[in-house]
């Protein structure tokens, strides 16, 4: 479209630059015409002036020539005059005869000299004037060939103004028409672009139309959420309401101003106050200094006194309210410890009730296992007196017996032992310090090295932390899993023992130790996992393995010392795996019990 209007708009310029060349010829052509014209009358005019200056001058010289000439006369014969006298009074006749003939010679002289003069002069005068109307004829004759001649020439150049007006009118006309021509390509380029722009309005409407329908629809549909949405919260808020007004520890929300603006019955049972007295009121004003010592504590326990003067402890926690990383308020959650604080009592009473019974019978547990040391060490040495002497004078029925009694008094001797290091566990208050598992399990192995080659057992130690424990107790409890790791093992099978550690923070930020024994042996079912860490329980008889059922227990009572725990896990044939969490560091403020 615009190549379009490029190439109309290139033609009309054309036809215009034509058109204007054609007007400046015939302006020309005028114009030349009119100078023509202009000169012919010039030089006619010019010839006349010259002629009239000639004919004027030669006037002049004739008139001037007269007037010097009568000048001269005059002159002339006043002079005569006064030679004379006057008027020649007083003459003689021969005075007057001399004076009558020098004026008669005078005037023949004036004459001879004037009548020549004029003569000439007039016919000069007459030959400047047949010359002047000689050369004018010829000039009119010239004139008129020239003018004839012009005349052609302006007759030829009108012909010419004729055609280039004609020509100009027609250029006119052609320009008018494509003026006309490119002015409607224009027009009809504007109508189609006002028809698209009318199409795309059109369309924008009709979009427009369809999007605000879509968005009455979408508002209708959003309207209609909002209100459930609306019913929702409102829901919610009457559920939570419920909840706040359902909880059993008092809720109060507090403002920027630290005054209550939302209470729940709770706070008005435990405080005694209504809930209408409670709002608006500030939290020193509701709870009071009482047991802070005037500090502002955000928790803890605190002694409150009710509406009616008793008092009641409170265990009081306030949390502020942030928006935008801004406080705008907090809120105070408390609740009535009385009954708390009896149970507690009661707990601690129970408790050092216990722990006197414990000690108590620990006590007992040492002095038995002593006191029961004596007859056994008897009846194990009679025994042996009485085999070493009649050894082979008995019958082998009484051998039997004999060899019965000094079997049973050694597991006799095995479990009082056990006995007495189950109770050494309980009662042992060494300080805990920096111990090397790795130093301890070395020390293990070297304790267990007779039975390690005698079953060709192969034990992996790997990386092992130093913690804060009591190193007798570490050597313990590893012995007890490496001895139990290497005897419960299928029959000719060669045990393959791995110890391995690991360190990791729990979620309160304390870093632990979690340390692994895994076996290769004959497994257990993890149902009776709990079975085999109490005391005197044996998931084996003393025909297959042998052992009392205290090792495991102790190892309980060592972990639980040192504020860890031990588990188990495995299948029956494929092994176990022994898992011992314990704390690297044990807390200061704490006494080893």
């Amino acid at each position: 479209m615009l190549t379009q209007r490029r190439e109309t708009h290139s033609r009309g310029s054309r036809k215009y630059s034509v058109g204007q060349g054609d007007v400046s010829n015939a302006l020309e052509m005028s114009h030349t015409a009119a100078w023509t014209d202009g000169m012919a009358g010039n030089d006619g005019n010019n010839k006349t002036s010259i002629a009239r200056r000639a004919l004027l001058l030669s006037a002049l010289s004739l008139a001037m020539g007269l007037s010097v000439s009568a000048w001269m006369y005059s002159q002339g014969a006043h002079a005569i005059s006064g030679i004379t006298g006057s008027g020649g009074k007083g003459l003689t006749l021969d005075r007057w005869a001399e004076h009558a003939m020098l004026l008669k010679q005078f005037d023949h002289s004036i004459m001879t000299i004037m009548v020549p003069t004029a003569t000439g002069g007039a016919l000069c005068l007459l030959l400047v004037l047949s010359g002047l109307g000689l050369s004018r004829r010829i000039s009119a004759k010239r004139m008129k060939a020239k003018e004839d001649e012009w005349r052609k020439t302006i007759s030829g150049l009108q012909i010419q103004l004729a055609a280039s007006r004609s020509s100009e009118d027609i250029l006119k006309v052609r320009q008018t028409e494509d003026f006309e021509k490119e002015h409607a390509g224009r027009l009809e380029l504007k109508v189609a672009q006002l028809q698209t722009e009318l199409d795309h309005l059109k369309r924008a409407e009709k979009s427009l139309t369809q999007r605000r329908q879509e968005l009455e629809s979408s508002k209708t549909v959003l309207e209609l959420h909002v209100q459930e949405r609306t019913g929702e919260l409102q829901k919610l808020q009457r559920r939570y309401e419920l909840i706040l007004n359902s909880a059993g520890e008092g809720i109060c929300g507090l403002d920027i101003e630290g005054k209550a603006t939302f209470v729940n019955p709770a706070v008005s049972r435990i405080t005694g106050f209504a809930i209408g007295d409670l709002i608006g009121k500030s939290e020193k004003e509701i709870f009071g200094e009482n047991g802070t010592n005037g500090e502002n504590k955000n928790s803890g326990e605190r002694i409150f006194h009710r509406k009616d003067g008793t008092c009641v402890p409170l265990e009081y926690v306030r949390t502020p309210i942030h928006e935008n990383d801004r406080e705008v308020g907090a809120v105070v959650v408390f609740k009535d410890i009385a009954e708390r604080k009896r149970v507690e009592e009661a707990i601690g009473q129970k408790a050092a009730e216990l722990a006197r019974s414990n000690a108590e019978l620990e006590q007992f547990a040492f002095v038995a296992s002593h006191d029961l040391q004596e007859p056994l060490r008897k009846i194990q040495a009679f025994g042996d007196r009485l085999k070493g002497k009649i050894g082979g004078a008995i019958a082998p029925e009484a051998q039997e017996y004999l060899e019965r009694m000094q079997n049973a008094s050694a597991r006799m001797r095995t479990l009082i032992n056990d006995l007495l290091a189950f109770s050494r566990v309980i009662r042992r208050t060494e300080p805990f310090v920096s111990v090397d598992l790795a130093a301890v399990t070395k020390g293990v192995l070297g304790d267990l090295e007779v039975r390690i080659e005698k079953s060709g057992a192969k034990v992996d130690v790997g990386d092992l932390p130093v913690l804060e424990a009591d190193p007798m107790q570490m050597h313990q409890l590893l012995l007890n899993l490496l001895s139990n790791a290497l005897k419960f093992q299928p029959s000719g099978a060669q045990p393959v023992v791995k110890i391995r550690s690991r360190s990791y923070g729990a979620l309160s930020g304390e870093q632990l130790c979690e340390i692994t024994v895994q076996d290769n042996g004959i497994g257990f079912e993890e149902k009776y996992l709990e079975k085999m860490f109490a005391v005197f329980q044996r998931l084996h008889g003393r025909s297959e393995y042998e052992g009392t059922g205290v090792g495991l227990a102790v190892c309980r009572r060592i972990t639980d010392r040192h504020h860890g725990t031990i588990t188990a896990k495995g299948q029956l044939g494929q092994g176990a795996t022994f898992i011992v969490t314990l704390p690297l560091h044990q807390s200061k403020t704490e006494v080893p019990k």
